[in-house]
């Protein structure tokens, strides 16, 4: 049933809905990974930082919630399960890993849907960053690189974490000293998907001509990526409440320093730092450092540059 309603959706896109697919390819990139977290970074940094930690530690734990489904149902993307089926081209980019669940809709519960779902917020914006969801899980399915269930799946799991992780930073805060415990059982969790995406078995489908379908130990990619964030955010949003302590409540200008600053040096860690150090450590170990590496810089690098940088004359005038 999942191919039949993608076929279908396939005959729209190469009809009367091609207007459609721009839309819906702008949709898919607001849900990719390193767009939501750079979102959620400059949220943490220039907005609220409470909202923000909420948004990091949500999206982190999706991410290896994520890894460790994927590489556990090991569920090939929907052209490999039915020739038929002829995805979006530029959609192909970011169809990484495993099909089930869906990557993007899970970091679409996590950012927008996490805003969805606290009551503080407005109405009319909840209503807004539902209607986001939707249409990133939508757009997956329309481009042809997720069945339903994937969608489906994702939405309602990353939706889930986003609450269990309303609810674990409401203890956290009402028991100041069990941060330590959380960040350990974390960050063990995280080791364990790590271990056991590494060390498990994985699928040996072959086409016609004797060649292997997927090679499941690079489908494992995603999930280590998420071991590294979850862990990189882990240590540092401890770190930072134990010695850095930075605030957002800061005037308009302060703010606009920071997205300014913020942006620069978050691309030149992503862009020129992280490829140069895949470089000289390939494999899983690079994957892991280089994705702990990005987080770390967003929760606990930054902040204590600019709680430092904010410390001298020019700013305080602000």
């Amino acid at each position: 049933m999942d191919i039949d309603i993608l076929l279908i959706l396939q005959e729209i896109r190469n009809g009367v809905g091609a207007c459609l697919t721009d839309f819906m390819t702008k949709m898919s990139f607001i849900g990719e990974m390193n767009t939501v977290l750079i979102i959620i970074a400059l949220i943490y940094w220039c907005v609220s930082k409470e909202f923000g930690k909420y948004l990091l530690m949500g999206w982190s734990g999706n991410r290896v919630v994520n890894g460790l489904l994927k590489v556990t149902a090991c569920v090939y993307r929907p052209w490999i399960r039915d020739a038929r089926i002829v995805p979006d081209s530029d959609a192909l980019a970011a169809a990484t890993g495993y099909s089930f669940p869906s990557g993007h809709s899970m970091n679409a519960a996590s950012l927008y849907g996490g805003g969805a779902i606290r009551k503080e917020l407005s109405k009319w914006l909840r209503i807004t960053l539902g209607i986001i969801v939707v249409l990133i899980a939508l757009s997956r399915n329309f481009l042809g690189v997720h069945t339903p269930q994937d969608i489906l799946v994702g939405a309602g799991a990353g939706l889930l974490v986003m609450w269990m992780t309303g609810k674990l930073i409401a203890w956290v805060d009402k028991n100041p000293g069990k941060d330590i415990m959380v960040a350990f059982i974390g960050i063990a969790a995280a080791v364990a998907v790590a271990v056991f995406a590494a060390v498990k078995s994985y699928p040996t489908d072959y086409n016609e001509a004797g060649e292997l379908l997927v090679d499941g130990t690079k489908m494992a990619n995603d999930t280590f990526k998420g071991v590294g964030w979850c862990v990189g955010f882990l240590i540092g949003w401890i770190l930072e409440k134990r010695y850095v302590g930075f605030s957002t409540d800061i005037p308009v200008m302060t703010r606009i320093t920071r997205l300014t600053i913020g942006l620069l040096s978050y691309y030149a860690v992503s862009l020129i730092l992280l490829p140069l150090l895949k470089s000289w450590i390939p494999g899983v170990g690079g994957t892991i450092l280089s994705c702990f590496i990005q987080m770390f810089f967003v929760t606990f690098v930054f902040p204590l540059c600019i709680k430092r940088f904010e410390r001298t004359p020019v700013l305080l005038k602000q």
